[in-house]
């Protein structure tokens, strides 16, 4: 690893094949945690090479516990983190409300490392209890429409570098990898981004993976849509910048979609819009990311129906019921 810094810190890049195998190093725990702090510090310092963030998925993905879900047609909805905005889980929530519209989500995620509450930190406080069992993971899908994976449960190779990740505290190439890593690899996803350098990049990765896709960037660095600013939206077949006027919705301001100072708080918010009782401007963000996520799913549908369909499954109580089914 020595070696590989030395050359990290000369400006240089790794191949696809050499970044594969550093990451397998780090997650059998051969790195010590200073190195791997230098490791993660370097891609901090530069931007990352399309090769090298395919090689790091290449590495957590032969580590992974897969997930069979036999055939089942499904989206994950997720942020890279990292943009330092501290929203509320709006990810998340979008994808009660897409399952709560009839199509199934596979969730990947995990608790937050640069923010107060992540995916695992709100939906754990709820309730939710987390497993890696492939039939209990079916089950729900079937009854309720979602599941969750708990990251270290499909990724017990990253115990190695969580400590190190929770006291850098900031974004790394981690962050990057989070959503190109579900057990499942569902077949259509809605990703964030928390720069214009990155969206770009998963679109090439994404396309080269076959998959049916959009990857979001707002403007003024949200990992997703967050109606403060015009979003760039990537997808497998075309690329366009969207206003909130351009999707029938208010803007909103940044202090809006605060998630507060504790999980306690994030989950209120989480709670108050899947009831409905949200602020404006958090139940029309959820929406808009849930619209998109069913648009990725039927391109061949308008926004206004997308968006229409997201107001009814949330409106009409579907949300709320299937947190309730999987946190009951």
């Amino acid at each position: 690893m020595k070696a590989l810094l030395e050359r990290l810190f000369a400006h240089e890049t790794l191949t696809r094949a050499e970044a594969r195998q550093a990451l397998l190093r780090i997650t059998e725990g051969e790195v010590a945690d200073a190195q791997i702090a230098a490791f993660a510090t370097a891609f901090r310092m530069r931007p990352i090479r399309r090769e090298e963030l395919e090689g790091f998925r290449d590495a957590l993905l032969e580590r992974c516990r897969r997930v069979d879900l036999e055939g089942r047609p499904t989206i994950d909805i997720v942020g890279t983190g990292g943009d330092g905005k501290n929203t509320f889980n709006i990810s998340t929530c979008a994808a009660f409300v897409v399952a709560g519209a009839g199509h199934a989500v596979s969730k990947h995620g995990n608790y937050g490392a640069s923010s107060v509450s992540g995916s695992s930190n709100v939906l754990q406080h709820l309730g939710y209890t987390f497993t890696d069992d492939t039939d209990a993971l079916r089950r729900q899908l079937d009854e309720a429409g979602i599941c969750f994976f708990h990251a270290p449960l499909f990724h017990p190779a990253l115990k190695h570098v969580a400590r190190v990740r929770k006291e850098l505290g900031v974004k790394t190439f981690f962050n990057m990898l989070g959503p190109l890593v579900n057990p499942a690899q569902p077949r259509y996803q809605l990703f964030g981004t928390f720069s214009m350098e990155l969206n770009r990049m998963y679109q090439y990765v994404l396309q080269s993976l076959g998959k049916r896709f959009a990857v979001v960037h707002s403007l003024d660095g949200y990992d997703e849509v967050s109606l403060t600013a015009p979003v760039q939206v990537r997808t497998h077949f075309s690329e366009q910048r969207l206003s909130p006027e351009d999707m029938g919705l208010p803007e909103c301001s940044p202090e809006e979609l605060s998630g507060g100072r504790s999980v306690e708080e994030a989950a209120r918010i989480f709670v108050r819009v899947l009831e409905n009782r949200s602020t404006p401007a958090q139940k029309n963000v959820v929406l808009a990311n849930a619209a998109l996520a069913l648009q990725t799913i039927e391109p061949e549908a308008s926004w206004e129906d997308c968006l229409g369909r997201a107001t009814e499954s949330l409106e009409s109580g579907r949300a709320l019921k299937v947190l309730k089914r999987v946190t009951a």
